[in-house]
């Protein structure tokens, strides 16, 4: 009988509005756990980004010119 009781809770879900709720409430839960960086942390955390950013336009611009140089000189 408690296997027929407790699968029988399972299927009884929580009305719309209580579930809602519940998402809300596991929301602001969840917010209260971030850690908002500092100015100088966000700063070099915002500065390695632009150096990584500016690598990557490096080494793809570099690509282009390069196949592009390879190409020239297959077909041209």
């Amino acid at each position: 009988m408690d296997m027929a009781k407790a699968s029988n809770e399972k299927a009884i879900k929580p009305n719309v509005f209580m579930r809602i709720g519940l998402f809300i409430k596991q929301i602001i839960d969840e917010l209260r756990k971030v850690v908002t960086p500092t100015a100088k942390e966000l700063f070099f955390w915002s500065l390695a980004v632009f150096i990584f950013v500016l690598l990557l336009m490096a080494l793809v611009t570099g690509m282009d010119f390069g196949l592009v140089k390879a190409t020239l000189w297959v077909f041209g």
